[in-house]
This record gives C-alpha cells, structure tokens and sequence, in this order.
C-alpha cells in the first residue's frame, strides 16, 4: 500500500521542533520527500536525523523567515533537491512572548514587538507562498498549506501582534484560493493550544482556564495537526480550496 504522499517533494518551514517537526515526520512516513527547514540548525539536524531512521528521505535547510533572500534561497533548493514542489507546509511562526510582547495589552505591545510578529508571521507567509506559487504555476500544479491559529478566527486577551498576523494569514490563504483554483490548493489549519514548546509560556500564565475552556479537555498533540496537514497535502482533498480547518477539541464550537 502506497502512502498518502507517495512520490511527492515537500517543504516544511518551522520543521525543527513542534507541529512542523511531526508534520515532517508523518510527510516521511506517507512517502514523500520532504525539505525541512528552519531557523535553528540543530533542530532541523535532528528532524532529519529522526526521519533517516524511520527509513524516509529528508534534506535540511536553514532559513530565517525575516529574510527575504533566505526565503527565496530555500524554495529554490527545495525545488533544485527535487525538481518540483508538489507540497509546501508554511509553519513556521512566533508568538508574542518570543518577541517580549507575553501578556501585554494592545496599547502596551512595544512597536517592534509588533513589526516582528507580523514580519515572520504574515510577511514570512507571503513571501513563502510568492516563491512557492510562481514554481507551482510553472509545474502546473501543487497544494499549499498554511498555518494560521485560533486567534486567526476570533480575539483573545493579550494576543494584539500575534492575532493580526494570524487573521492575516487567513485572507492570504483565502485570496489565493480563489487565484490559483483549481490547479494549486491553498488551505490553512488553525490550531487550537497544542502541547508544544511554545505554548509554555500560556500556560504557565492561565493553563487552567484554557483546559477547562476545551470540550476535549487536554491539549492537542502535535501530531494532531499534523493529520490534518498530510490530508490537505495529498490527492485525496483534491477538491478542497480556501478552506479553514479548526483542530482544537471542539473549542470553537462554545
């Protein structure tokens, strides 16, 4: 039996630990071929070290969302690696606290804790999807996946950059949707509190209120999101466009 990736090449950005991290992994394990990228270079290291293990093909690259050229740099050695880019997972993202934002209101977010979060979170996304877009085009064809949140949806208390970046990466998605139809699919997953690295912080502030928030009651794992993600990414949602995919335990259903 054929895996649901089967063949395809794939970039992950934000692959080096996280939700990014399994995706890579479960991308591996369903027969693609997958780029991994991201900032830190251990971490990509190890996320490939993790696939060759398992018995998948990875290849890793270095790029810092901030950076237009690097931007560029790693969708062209994605695509010079395989030839095509049949799969680009645009993960890679901060959170108000990495930029020293972490519950602060909207008039107390400093401005370039602001011009941060929307430069990786959006403008990185942007700049992903415009590499990406141009070689999908040329191929005639491929699958686009962002990842947007929660706060992409509705607001939450002290999330001011982070939930503009997030709103913002859903229209992206949404207007090239409608570009690109039907030959390249552009969707966008918004997870809910997923068990990570990054979440640590948010927890350690109102953990309790979030879990008693969550119909599911516990936090999403990483690998969760990334189902959903490998799903988007294959032929068997070939008629799926323009979409957003809640995976939060039924939080958005209050």
């Amino acid at each position: 039996m054929t895996g649901m990736l089967d063949g395809k090449a794939a970039l992950i950005t934000g692959a080096g630990r996280g939700i990014g991290r399994a995706a890579a992994l479960l991308f591996a394990r369903e027969g693609a071929r997958v780029v991994v990228a991201d900032l830190s270079a251990d971490g990509v290291k190890e996320t490939v070290s993790l696939i060759h293990r398992a018995g998948g093909q990875a290849v890793s690259v270095v790029a810092d969302m901030t950076r237009p050229a690097e931007i560029t740099a790693m969708v062209t050695a994605a695509i010079e690696t395989h030839g095509r880019l049949d799969c680009a997972f645009n993960n890679a993202g901060i959170t108000g606290s990495q930029v020293g934002a972490g519950g602060m209101l909207t008039a107390e977010w400093p401005e370039e804790a602001f011009d941060k979060i929307i430069q990786v979170n959006l403008k990185g996304v942007w700049l992903c999807m415009k590499a990406e877009l141009e070689q999908m085009v040329r191929q005639g064809g491929g699958s686009i996946v962002n990842t947007a949140s929660l706060a992409g949806l509705t607001g939450f208390k002290t999330t001011c950059g982070y939930a503009a970046s997030k709103h913002g990466v859903v229209g992206l998605t949404k207007t090239a949707a409608l570009e690109y139809a039907p030959r390249i699919r552009v969707n966008c997953v918004c997870p809910g509190f997923v068990d990570t690295d990054m979440l640590r912080d948010t927890m350690a502030r109102r953990g309790g209120d979030i879990l008693a928030r969550v119909p599911f009651g516990e936090l999403a794992r990483p690998d969760d999101i990334a189902e959903m993600v490998c799903w988007l990414s294959s032929d068997r949602a070939r008629y799926v466009s323009g979409a957003v995919f809640t995976v939060d335990g039924a939080y958005m259903a209050g």
